[in-house]
This record gives structure tokens, C-alpha cells and sequence, in this order.
């Protein structure tokens, strides 16, 4: 068996999916466009990890850039030994080369978001070379990404809103399976901060603009954490915004179970950190798109805003602030224990023992 997944470079929440697939598969091999082995878990670091010649070139730090080369990369390794293969993707993974008679199940965490719904962002914020990179190969990459959706057997992705998307740009079914959530490192605490929390890695996508906005306006405590944020958005931050950058993983739990809420602007696929928050005890504001709709109880675990408008954010946090929600600490770490570790790799085995 043949574990395949876009990049290894740290440990995010495509990573770990991969280390619970690592969990079911024990014997399985890892195959990558690259690799910094000092980055992983030590449970994926057991497995043996094959690497594409992208590592030779100096991949693992420059591997965004190479985006017109991963097709060739991944088509480059032997998988003819693998009667099952498991791609994980939210990048190119899922275009490797299969046996005829192999089985490959795609594990799709999204179709590529900087190819297709989401191009114009990234566009706008690259640079002159990367713009001009992305137009010159970005109707090619799209044809490969829809030709290798042929080489998958059977799709899952990791919510529904997920599904919409490759059924729109693959024309494929798949099973929804929510992605594996480490609900048990977390506990609530009844000695809380007062601030709300935005929490995750500083991309154009996830609009935390929208929140510094929001909060600077209302002149309430906002802490940022993450890395990534830009001299643009720490200058347009009030004196309420405090930017923590990136916290281990006993400080972020502790600050997930401290803050008020959790504000969430951005369009998510599934969305860990929703669901981490919850079973900290806390509630979760976000935007009402995406993985949020799955994962937040509009009312009794948080609040969903129908607009990604600071004025939208400022509406909902007063109205947090005056009706509260229905739900108690109890039910909100209740409802995110149903997206475990444990749930996961049942329905995995299930599915994958279905299809083989």
C-alpha cells in the first residue's frame, strides 16, 4: 500500500490526516514531492518516505515556486508494486500514475485553490513573477488537474462544501468523511480572557483584515494568532489588536479555552480550528460559507454572519454580547467530540475495506 501526499514540509491539518491514515496503515510507504523530515510527527517519520527529484533542487524550501514542475514529478514515481493507493490531496497529488488494476482512493482536503475559485486572490497578492507564472501555466495546470481526476477510483473529501467543488470542477461523487480533530488535548477552563481570538496561518483567504477592522472599530481586544501578518494589516490595527504570531500547542490550547469566542471571517473547507475551539468549551462567530455551516450550530455552538463585511462582524459580536447562545460547555465539547480521531479512522476503514 502507497500513502501519497502533496508536500511534507510541517505538521498542518492535511499533515494530520496523513499521520491518522499512518495510524491505520502502518506498513503503508509515503510518497512526496517533498520533505523536511525534522518538521513531521514522529509517527509519520516511521514510515519509509520517498521524495521526487523536486528535493534535489532545492525543493523543501522553494517548492511553491515550483508548481509547473509537480505534474512531472508525480508522474515520475513507480507505483506499480501498490495494489492500494491513498492520495491525500489539496495540492497535485492525486495525479500520480496508478496500476491498472491498483485501487486509488483520493482523499481530496480541496481541488487547488490557487488554480482555480481562488486564483484571483492569489493573483493580487503576488509578485510580478509569480503573476506572470500563474497565467503563462495556469490553463495547462488546470487541464492536467481535471485529465487526473480520470486516475481516481473513488474521491472523499472532508465536507460537503468540498464535494460541490469537485463535482463542479471534476464532474466526480464523493463520500464526505470529516477530517480527524485531536479533540481530546483539549478542556475548558472557567478562568477567562477578556478578548476574542482570530487563530490560523495569515492568508489572503481567511480575511482576518475583516476582524483588526471589525475590532479596531468597536475598540474590544482581538488577539491574532499566527504567522504571516503583513506591515498592511499590523498598520491598519488599533491599539486593542495584539498580533501574538504562532503559539505552541499547550499556549494555543490554553488560549483556545481563555478567549470570549472565536472569530472566524474566512471561507474555510472543513476548518479544525472551529471545531478545537468548541471542545475547549468556547463558541465560534464565523462567517456562514463553507466548512463553518458543518461544523458550527448556528444559536446553541456559535453564531453564523451572512455577510464577510467588518460592519457583518460588529452586528454579530453585539448581538453575542447581549443573546449569548443556547449551547452549554458541555454540548459544545459534545458536538465536537463527533469530529474525532476515533470517528475518522472508522469510517475510513469502512469505506476503504468497501471499495478493495
Amino acid at each position: 500500500m502507497a500513502l501519497v501526499h502533496y508536500w511534507l514540509v510541517g505538521m498542518r491539518g492535511g499533515e494530520k490526516v496523513l499521520e491518522s491514515l499512518c495510524e491505520l496503515f502502518p506498513h503503508a510507504d509515503i510518497f512526496t514531492l517533498v520533505a523536511d523530515v525534522t518538521q513531521l510527527s514522529p509517527r509519520i517519520r516511521q514510515h519509509k518516505i520517498r521524495t521526487s527529484f523536486l528535493q534535489k533542487m532545492g525543493g523543501v524550501k522553494h517548492y511553491q515556486k515550483m508548481l509547473p514542475l509537480m505534474p512531472f514529478a508525480l508522474e515520475s514515481f513507480d507505483l506499480t508494486p501498490y495494489d492500494l493507493i491513498i492520495s491525500s490531496e489539496a495540492g497535485p497529488a492525486k495525479g500520480i500514475v496508478p496500476r491498472p488494476d491498483a485501487v486509488h482512493v483520493c482523499y481530496c482536503h480541496s481541488p487547488m485553490r490557487y488554480i482555480w475559485d481562488l486564483e484571483p486572490q492569489y493573483r493580487a497578492s503576488a509578485g510580478y513573477l509569480p503573476r506572470f507564472m500563474m497565467s503563462a501555466f495556469g490553463p495547462l495546470l488546470r487541464q492536467w488537474d481535471v485529465t487526473t481526476a480520470a486516475r481516481v477510483d473513488h474521491f472523499i473529501t472532508n465536507s460537503s462544501y468540498v464535494a460541490k467543488r469537485v463535482e463542479k470542477y471534476y464532474r466526480r461523487q464523493a463520500m464526505v468523511i470529516n477530517p480527524p480533530v485531536a479533540t481530546e488535548r483539549f478542556r475548558p477552563t472557567d478562568e477567562l480572557e477578556d478578548s476574542y481570538l482570530c487563530a490560523g496561518q495569515i492568508t489572503p483567504y481567511k480575511k482576518i483584515e475583516l476582524a483588526v477592522e471589525a475590532f479596531t472599530r468597536m475598540g474590544k481586544k482581538l488577539d491574532v494568532v499566527g504567522t504571516g501578518a503583513s506591515p498592511q494589516l499590523r498598520g491598519m490595527a488599533g491599539p486593542t489588536i495584539r498580533f501574538l504570531g504562532a503559539l505552541d500547542d499547550e499556549s494555543m490550547a490554553s488560549k483556545f479555552a481563555r478567549c470570549k469566542a472565536l472569530i472566524y471571517p474566512g471561507v474555510e473547507d472543513f476548518g479544525i480550528i472551529p471545531v478545537e475551539v468548541m471542545a475547549s468549551g468556547r463558541p465560534v462567530l464565523a462567517y456562514g460559507q463553507g466548512g463553518a455551516t458543518e461544523t458550527v450550530v448556528d444559536g446553541k455552538t456559535g453564531l453564523l454572519f451572512k455577510e464577510q463585511t467588518a460592519d457583518a462582524i460588529i452586528e454579530t459580536v453585539q448581538r453575542f454580547e447581549e443573546l449569548g447562545v443556547s449551547g452549554t460547555t458541555a454540548e459544545f465539547m459534545h458536538h465536537a467530540a463527533r469530529f474525532n480521531r476515533n470517528a475518522f479512522k472508522t469510517k475510513m476503514r469502512d469505506f476503504i475495506g468497501s471499495v478493495i
